[in-house]
């Protein structure tokens, strides 16, 4: 019973990371195109989007992490997952999930600064890295052992190509306005 209860705010958890992690890059491509506005506009964006940016990690996405992998050791080592090949390929993802969520907040910590070293356009592409993530830990957790290699790089493969394109598909709708 426990085991139900736990994987279940494992879910919610992971969620409302998920959704942080996807809002806080779109905050930053609003900052970033922000830069290009004349004044008083750019400030006041510039310190609305700060402020809607800490309180996202603060409040949301910090905590959800935390409270993801505290739930998920638990839940891996309760289940005794941790000793199974697919649970090591999920930890490799788990690692570059976690590298990148630290990468967004040292990203966040340059635009307090007032430091921008990417462009929207970069940020886009940032962006679809979770979802990288999210699939491939997904597919990994859902097919366990039935999961191949080939497969699952072959799908992360295309899934990247089909992202790229939307990218490059939208900027060119963008530039045409």
């Amino acid at each position: 019973m426990t085991y139900f209860y736990l994987k279940a705010l494992h879910i919610i958890f992971v969620t409302t990371w998920f959704a942080g992690l996807f809002y806080i890059v779109r905050l930053f491509i609003y900052s970033t195109e922000a830069q290009e506005k004349p004044e008083p506009e750019k400030s006041i964006l510039y310190k609305q989007l700060m402020i809607m940016q800490n309180r996202l990690l603060v409040i949301i996405t910090h905590p959800s992490a935390i409270i993801t992998l505290i739930i998920g050791v638990w839940l891996a080592v309760a289940t005794n997952f941790w000793k199974q090949p697919w649970f090591h390929v999920k930890a490799l993802f788990l690692i570059g999930l976690y590298s990148y969520h630290l990468i967004c907040s040292k990203i966040h910590k340059q635009m307090q600064k007032g430091v921008f070293k990417y462009t929207s356009n970069q940020l886009r592409i940032w962006n679809e890295v979770a979802t990288i993530f999210l699939f491939a830990i997904v597919f990994i957790v859902v097919l366990k052992s039935t999961f191949t290699w080939i497969f699952g790089v072959m799908g992360l493969i295309i899934l990247s190509i089909i992202l790229m394109l939307g990218i490059k598909i939208y900027k060119r709708l963008r530039n045409e306005k």
